[in-house]
């Protein structure tokens, strides 16, 4: 009994020392190579999932394809699409100053935003508007809504200029316009040249010779535009014959130079 209890610790130490440890460096290339092994393997491919269409959008009659009134928000224009589709009356609309005032009241102080708008149809109607609101895009609204209301309508020449030499004013701003030849394009600075880009005119000279303010300034400018007259105009206001009016005797016909001048104006 003895010598079978002595054995067996003895016949243990044998078991575990018959066992071969495995060391660290064996077992970290075991792992590159499986991790090798799994990299070289193809890509295992995936069965294709049935497409079902989005219960949204075939509510709304769209498809996969975007194609339906629920499709594509792109050609939908966005979310607010059908909010920015509004009737085209051939006005283009052109933001000059966007400022921040305020309004003290008893409570304190009142903050609103101050748009300046000019719009013009490239066809000799113009007008300025300004309005405020508490938004930038609600005054802008307003102030093109305004400007539409009070626009001006006046002639235009053949090369797209003005009749002839005006001063425009509207308080401390004084704006001088000069009629160019075609070809000189727009040679102004400022509100001014919004105003005769959007009135139509391709070739004037335009000065700023007042304050520097654009509100004032595009007043001015179409205070002046209002002022232009032609020949024509002049003499249906007096109820007279053009001839008359530019001292000549009604029988006579007038000179190539004359009738050119009267011609010129559209």
């Amino acid at each position: 009994m003895a010598t079978a209890l002595l054995l067996k610790p003895s016949l243990a130490c044998c078991h575990l020392q018959a066992r071969p440890r495995q060391s660290r460096t064996s077992s970290i290339s075991s792992l590159f190579s499986q991790k090798c092994s799994l990299r070289h393997q193809p890509p295992a491919v995936l069965p294709a999932r049935a497409q079902r269409p989005c219960p949204v959008v075939a509510a709304y009659g769209g498809g996969d394809d975007g194609a339906g009134e629920g499709g594509d928000r792109r050609q939908r224009g966005g979310r607010d699409g059908d909010r920015r589709k509004q009737p085209s009356d051939g006005f283009s609309e052109r933001v000059v100053q966007v400022r921040r005032v305020t309004k003290v009241v008893k409570g304190g102080k009142l903050l609103s935003f101050r748009a300046v708008v000019i719009v013009g149809n490239k066809n000799g109607k113009v007008g300025v508007g300004c309005a405020s609101a508490k938004e930038i895009a609600v005054a802008v609204q307003r102030a093109a809504k305004l400007a539409k209301r009070e626009s001006v309508d006046f002639p235009l020449s053949k090369a797209f200029s003005l009749p002839h030499r005006i001063d425009g004013y509207w308080g401390a701003a004084k704006v001088m316009l000069r009629p160019a030849a075609e070809g000189a394009g727009v040679i102004a600075g400022g509100s001014v040249r919004i105003v005769l880009e959007l009135a139509g005119v391709r070739n004037c000279f335009g000065k700023q010779l007042g304050t520097n303010n654009p509100l004032n300034n595009a007043r001015a400018a179409i205070e002046g535009l209002r002022a232009l007259r032609t020949f024509q105009m002049v003499a249906k206001e007096r109820g007279i014959p053009v001839q008359e009016l530019m001292g000549m005797d009604r029988k006579t016909e007038p000179s190539a130079a004359i009738a050119g001048a009267m011609a010129e104006v559209v």
